[in-house]
């Protein structure tokens, strides 16, 4: 199909200096994305893409194939709060997924609260959670049109009665409720001034922890926390599992360490008036130290302090010197420590990553000592539910080929095991007709990296299949298995194969993983991603004329970085919402956070390292 593109006007005035460098931004006008000029850019875009859409034959049947494979029940783990037990289920095609309420897990289920009802164009979605401690109260975040920005708002859990009180200027928050059940810490930003939808682009600083009192104003509401000496650092908040001590972190951007402070809130009768005094357990930024559970002062925290894979730790904060700080399960070199949860008083199920597959261990709490293992097969482990004084755990489960599976796991009966509460099934296709792998690669400095291959059991290795290669690669993120429906259209439909690279830049092998992707490393992001591409055409798992590269945020900077260093390797590349402006992308909204990935514009030799 012949596409006559519309013609974009170039700026050709706007150079800069950067560091004695002349620096041409002909599109600098499109940052603007309230300009008569942005919007008419726009619209132009969105209508050659409809058109061209239109001309696909296969559109409609693909729009009506998607919509028969998305029809199947999807579901969270369940969770007990106060009486109730409550968990997430999308029946299908729903735009968002409904919060039910039962009061025993064998019992009849009914909506407590769901985000289609408030807008029918699934417009409204749920960000963020909590119930207070006996259960009797719910504050969640509404967002709307993709917005960041959320508005805190609370129900009744007995009646189901939304309460009067509603808090604004809210992003980036967690929701803590104190155990008095008389309120909540929450996170804003001062009152924004102008559009807060989620199409504004301006830097977000200066972020506050508040505590607001249930039925009051929020014009009312106690300033916690502010630290107006570092405006770009982000505030973190939670209440121990005793009720007793609020932890504090801090911190810088996405570097992955943190600031740890905590306040004894019975040291102030629980009566939270004005600014806390915090009190420091970690003040550098070194680490990443991340609350499990606590046994009244001796904490348990997750870190990678000279742990790169991560190690548990305990830390008495009435004697938080460090030459007392004790390991409780050690760290493993090869073996990364995703998280832990504390269960059944004394229990601990621990999450493991190995190769980028999910493993579980249950441990005791007191010792550390792994009191078995719980078999799992390749996958992921994406939630567990289960609070200290439960005595049941659930895990959510997904793969490549698994849509999703609840197990469960009573903690009372030995030896321990995993039993299926509930799963996700498609009607309409049989996934036993594709196989799942993990090979590995040598990248180009023969750093081996593993990738995962989805493609039909009848494969035969002659070059001539559709594939696509995702990557991402950034940020600490481990990319696992999971269940995609558009993945699985390319093998129902296009006789295709899905590979998924777990390049370095992510969290699939800790710490030293992650370095090696970031910043002056960040090339080899792209080399790894490109080798992966030449594994699967000199392994003929496709043709360069079959293979195309699909990445977003973070990966859709990999894969338009990759496409303008070997446009040879490509057929085509899929970018969504790409970071492309890396010497101005620091300017807007959270991009100041992003600066511990790619580096910082503003200092010389990030900057070289940005315009290569």
């Amino acid at each position: 199909m012949a596409i006559s593109y519309p013609i974009v006007r170039r700026d050709e005035l706007l150079v800069e200096d950067h560091f004695g460098k002349k620096i041409p931004d002909p599109y600098r006008w499109l940052e603007d994305p309230d300009s008569a000029e942005t919007i008419a850019f726009v619209r132009s875009q969105n209508e050659i893409t409809q058109k061209y859409l239109d001309r696909c034959p296969y559109t409609d049947k693909l729009k009506q194939r998607l919509k028969e494979v998305w029809d199947y029940e999807r579901f969270s783990c369940p969770f007990k709060s106060g009486r109730y037990y409550y968990y997430w289920r999308n029946s299908g095609l729903q735009n968002q997924s409904v919060l039910f309420q039962l009061e025993s897990l064998d019992g009849t289920a009914s909506v407590f609260l769901d985000p289609n009802e408030i807008d029918a164009d699934g417009l409204a979605a749920i960000r963020g959670y909590s119930f207070s401690e006996e259960g009797n109260y719910l504050c969640y975040g509404l967002s709307h049109g993709g917005s960041d920005w959320a508005e805190l708002k609370f129900k009744r859990t007995d009646s189901g009665e939304e309460l009067p009180d509603v808090l604004k200027h809210v992003k980036f928050s967690g929701i803590e409720w104190t155990h008095d059940e008389k309120g909540v810490f929450y996170c804003m930003y001062r009152e924004h001034m102008g559009k807060a939808d989620g199409t504004e682009t301006t830097s977000n600083q200066d972020q506050k922890l508040m505590y607001h009192v249930l039925g009051t104003d929020q014009s009312e509401d106690v300033l916690c926390v502010e630290r107006p000496d570092h405006p770009k650092w982000l505030i973190g908040a939670e209440v121990s599992v005793c009720g007793r001590y609020l932890l504090v972190s801090y911190r810088d951007g996405c570097e992955p360490n943190n600031l740890l402070y905590y306040c004894d809130l019975a040291s102030i009768n629980y009566s939270i008036t004005g600014k806390l005094n915090l009190i420091p357990i970690v003040d550098e930024f070194e680490a990443v130290y991340e609350y499990v559970t606590n046994e009244g002062p001796l904490l348990v925290l997750r870190t990678n302090l000279n742990a790169p894979m991560y190690k548990l730790i305990t830390v008495d904060i009435t004697n938080p010197d460090r030459t007392n700080w004790k390991d409780l399960i050690a760290h493993n070199g090869t073996v990364l420590l995703e998280c832990a949860t504390c269960v059944h008083q004394d229990k601990l199920i621990v999450s493991r990553l190995q190769d980028v597959k999910s493993r579980l261990s249950v441990h005791k709490l007191q010792t550390g000592e792994k009191i078995q293992d719980l078999e799992l097969p390749l996958g992921s482990v994406c939630g567990i539910t289960g609070r200290k004084r439960d005595t049941i755990a659930f895990i959510r489960f997904t793969s490549f080929l698994t849509p999703g599976q609840v197990f469960s796991c009573d903690l009372t009966k030995e030896p321990l095991s995993l039993k299926i509460f509930r799963e996700s099934r498609l009607s309409c296709v049989d996934l036993s007709a594709f196989t799942a792998k993990q090979v590995f690669y040598e990248s180009k400095d023969k750093t081996r990296i593993p990738m995962f291959i989805v493609h039909p059991n009848n494969l035969i290795l002659d070059g001539s299949r559709p594939c696509q290669l995702y990557g991402y690669g950034g940020f600490d993120i481990a990319i696992t298995p999971a269940f995609s429906i558009s993945q699985l259209m390319l093998l129902l439909h296009f006789g295709g194969i899905v590979a998924i690279a777990n390049i370095r830049g992510g969290g699939e092998y800790g710490k030293p993983w992650h370095d090696a992707g970031r910043r002056k490393h960040k090339q080899n992001c792209f080399d790894d991603f490109q080798a992966a591409a030449e594994y699967l055409i000199a392994e003929r798992y496709t043709g360069r004329d079959k293979l195309y590269i699909s990445g977003g945020s973070n990966g859709g900077l990999l894969v338009c970085a990759c496409a303008n260093q070997r446009p040879d390797l490509f057929a085509a590349v899929v970018s969504h919402v790409p970071v492309c402006d890396l010497l101005r992308f620091h300017k807007f909204t959270i991009g100041h956070a992003w600066v511990s990935d790619y580096g910082d514009p503003e200092k010389e030799e990030d900057f070289n390292v940005l315009l290569r």
